[in-house]
């Protein structure tokens, strides 16, 4: 026993989740209706998404607080980043359109008690009044706009304060990080038990019909991953991305992929900056603001169902319109929420531009929340790993030093 318990050890965390992954597929098949072991899982994302609100305050006001005069951070750099991705991934979804035009089978009515934005007004209000909110609300709710908007606010105020509370902060922020450090390492159970719990719940044939739908949206979003994403990166840092890109993708993409919530993997993504030797003043804020701006998995969902909802009723879509759609799948893939499904909900808006009625258009909804089990994953997975990728893309651009630690 001391033997196994040693080599389990020794063995890296990349080893020990695809061996979750395994085992929870084999008790899934074979034991679908033991599902204590599929607690093991919400326990895991739980935790995460517990855990997260407290770390991601605690790290942005100690990085403010401790902050040297004229520091740089490199922040606009990576909110262009994100906001360009966005865009091209929206783009991207549209051309995918024209090269595999998609229709549904709308078989299923989401549910009534989903309430999708019913503007672009009603987006932008409802984050503006994120960043209000109250702080142990925020907390509580896992506003992360919020979370940033206090913490930062926290971190100047305690700047001109005395050495003892900034000690006082840096500690706590220590701690939370350390909890963070046992969580993740039991991240090979929860995933074997969120595994058990896909196949148990919905077997493996129960996608068949929507196969080409799930093809096309994974396509797209493989694309980005391994092309588009890194030709943004190779442009910036002058130099091959994919050792990069495939680290974000291993250590950050498979978590959130199974978590299926970025926020949930905010906890990840920052041991991951830190294990790259990234600037904390610089990623204890870009990686829980990727999480609620850096949506280019959302951008695609949005722009690919909508189109093959336009395609279903027969509505012809010229390439200006298509345009358009674009820059709202952007901006509203940004106030998506970073939890598993967020992006579903802007499908109403986006199919409104084409007049289609909201009644059909959460039809279309229904047919996400259906192969949501693939798509979610595969988009939490781009969102999550890009957050990682940009963060250190833009502190290596080839025209800026690198700050001081």
């Amino acid at each position: 026993m001391k033997r196994v318990v040693r080599t389990w050890k020794r063995t890296s965390l990349i080893k020990k989740i695809a061996i979750g992954v395994s085992i929870g597929i084999l008790l899934g098949l074979v034991f679908p209706s033991f599902h204590l072991i599929g607690l093991l899982g919400q326990l895991f994302v739980g935790g995460l998404k517990a855990i997260a609100p407290l770390l991601v305050f605690a790290l942005v006001a100690q990085a403010i607080s401790h902050q040297k005069a004229n520091q740089k951070t490199h922040m606009s750099l990576i909110v262009i980043l994100y906001v360009l991705a966005t865009f091209a991934a929206a783009f991207v979804a549209v051309l995918v359109n024209y090269l595999f035009p998609l229709t549904l089978k709308l078989e299923k009515a989401a549910s009534a008690e989903l309430k999708p934005p019913q503007g672009i007004v009603e987006v932008f209000q409802n984050l503006f009044l994120k960043l209000v909110d109250n702080p142990i609300s925020a907390l509580a709710s896992a506003n992360y706009l919020g979370i940033l908007f206090w913490a930062l606010l926290f971190g100047f105020a305690l700047r001109t304060s005395t050495k003892e509370i900034k000690g006082l902060v840096k500690a706590s922020a220590e701690v939370t990080s350390q909890l963070v450090v046992w969580l993740i390492h039991l991240a090979p159970f929860g995933i074997m038990g969120l595994v058990f719990s896909t196949i148990a719940d919905n077997g493996i044939g129960i996608l068949k019909s929507y196969a080409y739908l799930i093809l096309v949206l994974v396509g797209t979003i493989s694309f980005l991953a391994l092309v588009i994403n890194p030709l943004i990166s190779f442009i910036v840092m002058r130099k091959n991305p994919y050792p990069l890109v495939l680290t974000c993708l291993r250590e950050s993409g498979i978590t959130a992929f199974f978590t299926r919530s970025s926020a949930a993997n905010i906890p990840v993504n920052l041991r991951l900056c830190e294990k790259l030797g990234l600037d904390k003043d610089t990623y204890a804020v870009s990686i829980p603001l990727g999480a609620t701006i850096n949506m280019g998995g959302a951008a695609v969902t949005i722009n690919i169902l909508t189109l093959a909802a336009a395609n279903t009723f027969g509505i012809e879509v010229d390439f200006l319109s298509a345009i358009l759609l674009s820059f709202v799948a952007a901006i509203s893939a940004c106030g998506a929420s970073g939890v598993s499904g967020g992006s579903l909900l802007l499908v109403p808006l986006a199919c409104s531009l084409f007049g289609i009625p909201n009644d059909l258009a959460m039809q279309v909804v229904g047919v996400g929340f259906i192969v949501g089990v693939i798509q979610d994953s595969c988009e939490t997975a781009l969102n999550s790993s890009t957050d990682v990728l940009f963060t250190a893309v833009a502190e290596n651009a080839f025209w800026l030093e690198k700050p001081t630690r």
